[in-house]
């Protein structure tokens, strides 16, 4: 096999499985706050106290992946750009 070959078919693996990632869990853990939806603090004796609210996952502590938001994004669009306006009724008189 073609180096060029092996990388295009090695590639096309990377994305399949990334696709398949996306479509069965669609959100990543916060990579922020490491999913606890807070930032861990430590106390002057060093025990681990919670933190400040985590802002980019508003608490949550989960995020929604890339590809996932790209997938949103373009069906989204695909809708907006497919659905018929509604028809107008002939009206009555």
């Amino acid at each position: 096999m073609t180096p060029v070959a092996l990388a295009i078919t090695l590639l096309l693996g990377v994305t399949l499985c990334y696709v398949a990632v996306c479509a069965a869990s669609p959100f990543g853990r916060c990579r922020k706050c490491d999913g606890l939806g807070f930032q861990l603090a430590h106390r002057r004796n060093g025990k681990p106290k919670r933190g400040k609210h985590c802002r980019r996952c508003d608490g949550h502590g989960i995020r929604i992946r890339f590809g996932r938001h790209l997938w949103n994004g373009w069906t989204r669009t695909y809708r907006q750009g497919t659905d018929s306006p509604a028809s107008k009724r002939p009206q009555k008189g």
